[in-house]
């Protein structure tokens, strides 16, 4: 007969007493708010709760706070686990609302592009056109876009390809941005919307700024330690999955704040939702200095990652390691993290039907990248939340 050790009656009695707790608790119905995820969606909610003087908990089903900004410290680097996250806004607000909680430094984001081993300023830019073309000024750089764009005949763009040749040419679109885009998104750019790459910032200057943001830098420490400050003082149970648990976890709260995905949340009832997904593989070198900037894309098709991401230059490390994670896209399959929404008609209609279900679950409220099917910059999700609290709190 085998019997159980000390260790293994103290896992047993605290699963007992998690479960005499959570039965007490659903029967008093104990929290006004229950957040399903702890990604910055759902802190920030909690947070404005919990400083309004409502009861919170939050759980997750992951075993770390923060979610797809959930930074882990390796040879004293803060490693980006889920890809490069730069703050950036141009929302005063929303910039000082995350400086409550975290100290930003003056980090810039300025990429590099890879093409077979030829080396480009990304954002396109004087430097981007001068290396490309030896052109050396902006008349000349404009001239050679229009050149090559006027050759095609485009005028209104219809996909993604028309929509970067009429902004930077065809020997750009060629070289930096067929490749990696296909790769990024598992489809010929000639398939895919014109609108993905509207955002792309071309300039006709040296300015090597990456976004068009007043406000812009990485945490000092790490998102995880910003996005912990945010949840202090607030009951979290982390390993959680809350769909396998709803009935129990419904009971004990007046309201749900749901962060996951909102085809998952009913089942899949109207069919599943596309994203694409991302796979790191990451590695430490004893080296001080791998490649000498936060990212580098590779823009080739041949080579198989995007880009590869060196995390010790987001906070200007000095230490005598370093540690990179090369960056792989992929099609999304149920078990893997979905990253990026595929923003097309019929995962548009799809969604819709989704969104109008939801109306109907009259305790639970939907927010997020996973529960809106939407692409949030960090300002934005924040800037949402913050609007969803006042509402809430209004009420």
């Amino acid at each position: 007969m085998y019997l159980l050790n000390v260790y293994e009656r103290m896992v047993l009695q605290t699963v007992k007493n998690k479960r005499l707790e959570l039965k007490k608790r659903r029967d008093e119905c104990m929290y006004d708010y229950l957040v399903v995820g702890a990604g910055l969606y759902g802190a920030v909610i909690a947070h404005e709760m919990k400083k309004a003087g409502k009861s919170v908990l939050v759980i997750d089903k992951r075993p770390n706070i923060a979610g797809n900004v959930y930074t882990e410290e390796i040879e004293g680097i803060n490693v980006h686990k889920y890809g490069a996250h730069i703050f950036h806004t141009n929302n005063k607000s929303v910039w000082n609302y995350v400086n409550q909680f975290a100290e930003f430094n003056r980090f810039t984001n300025s990429p590099v592009a890879n093409y077979h081993g030829e080396l480009y300023s990304l954002p396109f830019n004087m430097y981007t056109f001068n290396k490309m073309w030896g052109v050396v000024t902006p008349e000349e750089a404009e001239a050679k876009i229009e050149e090559q764009k006027r050759s095609l005949g485009i005028t209104e763009p219809k996909n993604l390809e028309e929509q970067a040749i009429s902004l930077v040419g065809t020997d750009i679109y060629e070289k930096l941005i067929k490749g990696y885009t296909e790769k990024q998104w598992g489809r010929p750019c000639d398939q895919l919307p014109a609108f993905i790459i509207k955002r792309l910032p071309v300039r006709f200057t040296f300015d090597n700024n990456y976004f068009n943001a007043l406000y812009q830098g990485i945490p000092i420490g790490g998102y995880t330690k910003m996005v912990a400050n945010m949840l202090e003082g607030i009951e979290i149970q982390l390993g959680i999955d809350y769909l396998e648990n709803k009935q129990e976890y419904d009971k004990i709260a007046e309201t749900v704040i749901y962060t996951g995905a909102i085809d998952a949340y009913f089942g899949f009832k109207l069919g599943t939702l596309e994203y694409r997904s991302v796979r790191f593989e990451t590695e430490v070198l004893d080296k001080p200095n791998f490649q000498g900037n936060a990212a580098v894309n590779y823009t080739d098709a041949e080579t198989p990652w995007t880009r590869i991401i060196e995390h010790k230059w987001f906070e200007f490390g000095t230490q005598p390691k370093t540690v990179i994670s090369r960056e792989y896209s992929s099609e999304w399959t149920p078990g893997e993290e979905p990253y990026y929404p595929v923003n097309d008609e019929k995962n548009g209609k799809m969604y819709e039907e989704y969104k109008r279900l939801s109306e109907n679950e009259k305790k639970v409220i939907f927010g997020g990248r996973l529960g809106e099917y939407k692409y949030y910059d960090m300002d934005k999700v924040i800037e949402s939340a913050l609007k969803k609290s006042d509402e809430l709190l209004s009420i």
